[in-house]
């Protein structure tokens, strides 16, 4: 299954890597409505939902529908700005029938929005279908979609202040280091279509996207079966450190087509010493710790919920947990009277390859 992107005839011009704030806020946004994808960055998304505010926090969740599970449309620019209120300025500048009808297709479900039908903003059955489909998703969805249809220019209003607060909470200092990296991929990214043509360009992109044989598609591997074209419009292709490992297509009827691909993961500066590796491999040895790497895996715990689910003492617990948070395999936040425990994720799932690395020097 492959999603094709027809640019025969296109001038090379029209290919362009660029980076965007939006798409790049909303890759974050997604981290933050599904960390489970991102093992590797859920100590921050932990960080971020902890330093929110109650405002800011409930606004997110009750519009994550537009970059939970698919990004809506209007969100990863074909034409990136330098800075995120220049893109939210072409944000509004979408018509509104347009604006809901992307808002619906990730509210309502990617499949079962039909593109062309009558808009649900003057058509009664076209309403109530999409409120249908929404109900069916949830009441959260079902909420969102009713105030969407409502009052279309109010939602929209409150979802770029949502944005923008995220801005102000976190986004404005991660972005500040991320474009350092976006910068030195869209480097090599010119250099390698300039020297070497698309085809290369393409390949250092993901091994999931490759220029056909025939020089006239570029070829996305996706659980996708559909073709589009970019005659006219150009195909834009965006880098993002918070994406990984998702590679994002916008290729839904009357937009141009967009790619927003993960950039390398860099190299480790430092190997993982040997000693660490080992003593990691040693608190992993105990069985009652692997009971305990069990529960966490679910969730932060408490000790006191560890020696209830169980069966065994407070003090007993304690020792373990020490001996896992000694090796960096678990860490510990203060909420009030409580001290919850989360397990480290990236160090845990880095294991075998820091095993390996150490055998291996």
């Amino acid at each position: 299954m492959t999603l094709r992107i027809d640019i025969s005839g296109l001038p090379s011009g029209r290919l362009r890597f660029a980076a965007s704030p939006l798409a790049e806020l909303t890759a974050m946004l997604h981290v933050l409505a599904e960390p489970g994808h991102h093992p590797r960055l859920a100590a921050w998304a932990a960080d971020v939902w902890a330093g929110l505010r109650p405002e800011p926090a409930e606004r997110l969740k009750e519009a994550e529908f537009l970059w939970r599970s698919s990004r809506a449309d209007f969100l990863v620019p074909a034409r990136p700005r330098p800075s995120l209120a220049e893109e939210l300025d072409d944000v509004d500048r979408i018509d509104d029938e347009t604006y809901v009808t992307a808002a619906l297709v990730t509210t309502c479900g990617s499949n079962r929005v039909r593109f062309g039908a009558p808009s649900p903003l003057a058509d009664a059955t076209a309403r109530e279908r999409a409120l249908d489909l929404a109900q069916a998703r949830g009441a959260l969805q079902e909420a969102f979609a009713e105030r969407l249809l409502a009052d279309p220019a109010a939602v929209r209003a409150r979802v770029r202040h949502t944005l923008e607060q995220c801005a102000e909470a976190f986004f404005d200092a991660a972005w500040a280091g991320v474009a350092v990296r976006l910068a030195t991929d869209l480097r090599l990214k010119h250099d390698l279509l300039k020297r070497q043509g698309i085809g290369a360009a393409l390949a250092s992109v993901s091994g999931a996207v490759t220029l056909a044989p025939d020089g006239d598609h570029i070829v996305v591997d996706k659980l996708q079966d559909n073709a589009i074209p970019a005659h006219g419009t150009g195909v834009t292709f965006l880098p993002s450190v918070f994406g990984h490992p998702h590679l994002v297509v916008i290729h839904a009827p009357g937009w141009q087509p967009v790619v927003q691909y993960p950039v390398a993961e860099p190299i480790p500066s430092e190997p993982v010493p040997l000693e660490t590796v080992t003593l990691r491999l040693e608190a992993l040895a105990h069985p009652v710790r692997l009971r305990l790497l069990r529960t966490l895996a679910r969730g932060p715990h408490t000790t006191g919920e560890l020696a209830h689910a169980w069966e065994l003492t407070p003090p007993e617990v304690s020792r373990h947990l020490a001996v896992l948070r000694r090796a960096g395999l678990l860490t510990a936040r203060r909420h009030g009277r409580y001290v919850r425990y989360t397990v480290n994720l990236p160090d845990l799932t880095a294991l075998g390859a820091d095993l390996l690395a150490a055998v291996l020097r």
